[in-house]
């Protein structure tokens, strides 16, 4: 299936041989102080800089009715936020991970973010569309 906006992930989701858990960490872009001017005109474009996560969060995807109902709840956090980057977690025997399965994923996948890996993961803009990482 060829991912294009949430919906596509939350079908996705769905249709797997196990259920899932979907492991969310919303980033936001930031332009590093020792950016040169060339990085600079990129960031000013929308692109380049480093995603630093600053909210994290797990469900199941029937817990998601669609992508502005997630991003009204990441919202009523009032944390800002500009990409969220999205993996899942398979289950076994029919049975979903528990949200507290989940806690340490959540924690390799904040850890791969902030080293810059980033390519295993599939990430979303404010919008639901799907970025693509270069």
């Amino acid at each position: 299936m060829n991912i294009v906006e949430f919906a596509d992930l939350l079908r996705a989701a769905e249709q797997q041989a196990q259920p899932q858990r979907l492991l969310m960490v919303f980033v936001s872009a930031e332009l590093p102080a020792d950016a040169t001017a060339e990085e600079r005109r990129r960031f000013e474009a929308g692109a380049g800089g480093n995603l630093r996560p600053v909210l994290c969060v797990d469900k199941l995807p029937a817990e998601l009715t669609d992508f502005p109902a997630l991003r009204d709840e990441a919202a009523r956090t009032g944390i800002s936020w500009d990409l969220v980057l999205v993996a899942g977690l398979s289950g076994r025997g029919g049975v979903a991970p528990s949200s507290d399965a989940a806690e340490q994923p959540l924690k390799q996948m904040v850890a791969a973010i902030e080293s810059g890996s980033i390519g295993q993961f599939l990430g979303f803009d404010r919008d639901g569309q799907v970025v693509a990482f270069y």
